[in-house]
């Protein structure tokens, strides 16, 4: 049996902001579609990620009262964004992006292919696999045991 890619797992084309953007419309996207990361691009290119805990940390005890229009006083995406962010290849073999993710202890890998955004792989992501993984390997729930020994 082949090794899996992150490929196979990930989340293809995401949603993404642009640097420039007010950290408000980061704020609006990750609620809007219930995600915790975001690419983000600049210029075009895919430049690092944004990240809730990024803006908590930027923001602190604000974020959770504040509307995308206060967020808006000034702060940009890049005020929070990751620049050195974890970026895969597209063919890069699961074990291997899951051990970056360990060492790095980060909850998200942009993938790429020829540089370009392809998708993300996430901590979601990867419970999802596992998930599935046993499944597959020992039943559903309600299914009987493999082994009841």
């Amino acid at each position: 049996m082949k090794a899996p890619l992150v490929k196979t797992v990930m989340t293809p084309f995401p949603y993404s902001v642009d640097f420039e953007s007010p950290i408000g419309t980061a704020r609006e996207m990750m609620q809007a579609h219930d995600v915790r990361h975001l690419p983000v691009t600049r210029a075009g290119k895919l430049h690092g990620i944004v990240t809730d805990r990024d803006m908590r940390r930027l923001l602190g005890s604000e974020i959770q009262r504040a509307t995308a229009s206060t967020l808006a006083e000034g702060l940009t995406v890049g005020d929070a964004c990751v620049d050195d962010c974890y970026m895969v290849d597209l063919n890069t073999p699961l074990a291997v992006v899951l051990e970056g993710m360990a060492e790095r202890h980060i909850g998200a890998a942009l993938v790429t292919t020829h540089g370009r955004l392809a998708g993300i792989f996430t901590t979601m992501d990867a419970c999802r696999a596992f998930a599935e993984h046993l499944r597959r390997q020992f039943g559903g729930p309600g299914d009987e045991p493999v082994d009841a020994a």
